[in-house]
């Protein structure tokens, strides 16, 4: 008997080829560290799934079932984030952008938006007292 899992059907969220392939997303994650606990997940597949969830802005626990259980996600996101891994992306993704021309540095910045709360969502009294 073949014991080898059929591949999943591909969905209009998951990288194609071409932009697994050109992205900084394959080459930070090829610096991920060698100790890195092993997952059944490959790494692209993780990074699929991350891409979901930063996109629709849902909980970890919506995360489709498609992308296996998302403790398993969590788990490894935190790992990375620990290590570095994210911060070496984000790193690579500048120099290679930088190289081709394609970062304005004078538009990196940080949202300072604030937004004021009413004073019950501090917690007051809603008699006034």
């Amino acid at each position: 008997m073949d014991t080898q899992p059929q591949p999943r059907k591909p969905y209009a969220t998951d990288l194609r080829d071409d932009e697994w392939a050109c992205g900084a997303p394959s080459l930070a994650l090829a610096l991920v560290r060698d100790d890195a606990p092993q997952r059944r997940h490959d790494r692209r597949e993780v990074f699929t799934a991350l891409r979901w969830l930063v996109h629709t802005g849902a909980p970890w626990r919506d995360i489709p079932e498609r992308y296996g259980p998302w403790q398993t996600l969590y788990d490894r996101f935190v790992f990375w984030r620990r290590d570095g891994t994210w911060m070496r992306m984000l790193e690579a993704l500048q120099v290679q952008l930088d190289a081709n021309g394609q970062l304005d540095w004078a538009q990196w910045n940080i949202d300072g938006t604030s937004i004021r709360a009413t004073r019950a969502a501090a917690g007051a009294r809603r008699d006034g007292l």
